[in-house]
């Protein structure tokens, strides 16, 4: 199998022969493994001054760093920042990566239109409008999805794209930002429709959120997306009772303790590694990651532990 098709039999929860699937929603560590600065942080001010020749060689060396990346950390699924952020951009990065890589690693996009936790300045005032502006919000929550929708189908007549990881986040670490009632009112509804429409185009879809998704979580494994990520630790969140409640409707993904990882003992990264494996395995229907991203400021080496025991660790019996 190549690593898409791991991915997605794993996204379908169907069983796999040898090592559970990986990917890491974002890998910021690229100029500690590669001497290369990550495609989203790099700032290309003058991109319209470029000469088209230019630019193409500033896309092939995203592309490339992408699958350089892929590869020796063994990621069966490439998340895309494409950068410019134009749509144009968007075509072209896929393509590139198509072209150097073929079909085998399984691609996706950011695609979210649902409400997330606003930014702190902005916090009070959602709060108001949700009590006075009910209807104002669920218009706009109505048109972000229709947006998104529209983009998803311009992305499937292009070709290239996999699916879409939903990102906003909507978890403090110790609960989420709305109460499951007014969440079920400003997202639910929206975040169904949104992932109903990215599959009827034939598009898995990840829903990625944060913190402590539990007063949640029945509605969003009712939202019926593939994959659920990142099953945070940190926002009390266990992968063996997630598991045990929706391991037949929803795939995991998850849920190795970054915070462990950034500061904890050997001995804490290895029993975390091994709790994920021991508890997300059975069945099938479990992808291996960090509990968010490897971002900037944690220790490769680190990393490299956590990959180097699931290597040992994280095989089905063939």
């Amino acid at each position: 199998m190549t690593s898409k098709e791991r991915f997605v039999a794993a996204l379908e929860r169907r069983p796999i022969v040898g090592r559970v699937p990986h990917f890491e929603l974002v890998f910021f560590l690229t100029m500690e493994a590669f001497g290369r600065v990550h495609p989203s942080q790099r700032a290309y001010r003058q991109w319209d001054q470029m000469e088209e020749k230019e630019r193409q060689l500033h896309r092939r060396d995203m592309a490339d760093l992408y699958i350089k990346t892929a590869e020796r950390f063994e990621h069966d699924a490439i998340f895309l920042h494409p950068n410019p952020a134009s749509e144009e951009e968007t075509f072209r990065l896929i393509d590139a990566i198509r072209e150097l890589s073929g079909d085998r690693y399984f691609l996706m996009l950011h695609g979210d239109a649902t409400y997330g936790v606003p930014n702190g300045d902005r916090m009070v005032e959602f709060a108001v409008q949700m009590a006075e502006q009910a209807g104002q919000l669920k218009d706009q929550a109505a048109r972000n999805v229709d947006a998104a929708l529209a983009r998803g189908e311009r992305l499937r007549a292009h070709g290239g794209l996999d699916g879409f990881a939903l990102c906003s986040d909507y978890c403090f670490n110790e609960q989420p930002f709305m109460s499951p009632t007014q969440f079920g009112e400003f997202v639910t509804p929206y975040l169904t429709r949104l992932i109903a429409g990215y599959r009827e185009m034939g598009f898995y879809v990840i829903k990625h959120t944060d913190g402590n998704i539990m007063p949640i979580l029945d509605q969003l494994v009712a939202a019926n997306p593939h994959a659920l990520h990142s099953l945070d630790p940190q926002g009390h969140v266990d992968i063996a009772e997630v598991k045990r409640r929706y391991g037949d409707r929803v795939c995991l993904i998850g849920n190795v303790n970054c915070g462990l990882l950034d500061t904890g003992t050997l001995d804490e990264v290895a029993e975390s590694v091994r709790y994920c494996l021991r508890h997300g395995m059975p069945g099938g229907g479990y992808i291996f990651s960090t509990s968010n991203c490897v971002y900037t400021g944690m220790r490769l080496e680190r990393y490299e532990f956590m990959l180097d025991l699931w290597r040992r660790e994280g095989n089905y019996p063939g």
